[in-house]
C-alpha cells in the first residue's frame, strides 16, 4: 500500500513538473508578442484562479458537498504560502526576460540540492546515500542537458539574481504543497494558494506596468499559461508531494529540465547535441534510483 502512494505520488509530481517544464518557452513566445511580465503573469493567474474554480464546484457536485470543507485557518495559511507561488512566477519569468531559457531552467533547477537541504534542516537528519548520489547525478545531469558548458555568452546578473530567487522560491511552494492543511482536497488547496499568489502577481504589475494593459494577452497566450502555470501543477504537486516528500519529490521535478530542452528544441529552434542528450539521461537515471532506493526500504 505505502509503495503504491509512493508510486503514485512520483506520478503526479511528474507530470506538474512536465507541465511547468512547458512554461518558460510559452513564456518566450509570448514576450516575442511584446507582451510584458505583468501581462503574462496576470493572465496567467487570472484564467488559472476561474480554471479551479470551476473544477472545485464540479468536484462539490460529485461528492454531494460532502467533502471536507477549507477552515478559516486553512485559508489563511494555504493563501499565505501560495505567496511563494507567485513569486516563483514573477522571479522565473524575469530570469527568462534577462537570459536563454536553458541557463533559466539550469537556475530554477537548483531546487534540487535546496529541496534535499530544507529537508534535511527540518528533519535533523543527513540525506539518504540515495539522495546524496541521486542529487549529484542529478546535477551533472543538468549541467550537460543544458549545454551550459559550451554557452559562450555573457549572463545578465539580474537573470541570474531572479533565476535563484525563483529557485528558492518554488523550493518553499514544494514545502508547502508538503506541509499544510493536508486534509482538504488538492483543488481546495490549489485554489486558495492561487489567491495568494495572484496577490503578489497584482502588487507587481501595479508597481512595474508602466504601459496600458494589453488584453490580448488573455485570449493569445493566457489560456495556455495558465493550463500549464497555474492549474495542472499545483494540483498535481499538491496531490504528489504528501506521498514523496520533499526530497524525492525534488529528485522528479527534475523532469522539468528534458522537457524545456525538448519544448525549446521544437518551438525555439534550439539545437540540441549529444551532450545535451547523455544529460537528460542523467537525470532519468537518477529519478530511477532514487525509486529504487525507497522500494528497498519498501520492501525491508
Amino acid at each position: 500500500m505505502f509503495g503504491n502512494r509512493i508510486l503514485k505520488g512520483v506520478f503526479l509530481v511528474g507530470l506538474g513538473a512536465t507541465s511547468y517544464g512547458m512554461l518558460a518557452t510559452f513564456v518566450k513566445l509570448a514576450y516575442q508578442d511584446n507582451f510584458t511580465t505583468a501581462e503574462v503573469t496576470i493572465a496567467q493567474f487570472v484564467l488559472g484562479i476561474i480554471g479551479v474554480l470551476i473544477i472545485n464546484s464540479f468536484q462539490r457536485i460529485k461528492n454531494n458537498n460532502t467533502a471536507v470543507k477549507a477552515t478559516k485557518k486553512n485559508i489563511f495559511q494555504l493563501m499565505l504560502a501560495g505567496t511563494s507561488l507567485g513569486m516563483t512566477s514573477v522571479f522565473y519569468y524575469l530570469c527568462v526576460r534577462y537570459i536563454d531559457v536553458s541557463i533559466a531552467i539550469v537556475l530554477l533547477m537548483q531546487t534540487v540540492w535546496m529541496g534535499v537541504l530544507l529537508e534535511m534542516i527540518l528533519d535533523k537528519k543527513l540525506p539518504s546515500i540515495q539522495k546524496v548520489v541521486a542529487v549529484i547525478i542529478v546535477l551533472i545531469g543538468t549541467v550537460l542537458a543544458t549545454n551550459l558548458l559550451k554557452n559562450e555568452i555573457e549572463l545578465d546578473w539580474r537573470g541570474l539574481f531572479w533565476g535563484i530567487l525563483a529557485a528558492a522560491s518554488f523550493t518553499t511552494t514544494m514545502f508547502t504543497a508538503n506541509r499544510i492543511s493536508l486534509g482538504i482536497s488538492s483543488a481546495q488547496r490549489s485554489l486558495y494558494m492561487l489567491l495568494g499568489g495572484a496577490v503578489i502577481v497584482l502588487i507587481f504589475a501595479i508597481i512595474t506596468q508602466t504601459t496600458p494593459f494589453n488584453f490580448e494577452i488573455f485570449l493569445k497566450w493566457g489560456i495556455i499559461l495558465a493550463l500549464f502555470g497555474t492549474i495542472i501543477p499545483p494540483m498535481l504537486l499538491n496531490a504528489g508531494f504528501p506521498h514523496t516528500g520533499i526530497g524525492l519529490g525534488s529528485i522528479v521535478a527534475s523532469l522539468e529540465l528534458p522537457v524545456s530542452v525538448l519544448m525549446a528544441y521544437f518551438l525555439l529552434n534550439e539545437t540540441v547535441n549529444l551532450a545535451q542528450w547523455v544529460g537528460i539521461l542523467l537525470i532519468l537515471i537518477a529519478i530511477v534510483i532514487m525509486n529504487l532506493g525507497f522500494n528497498k526500504k519498501i520492501n525491508t
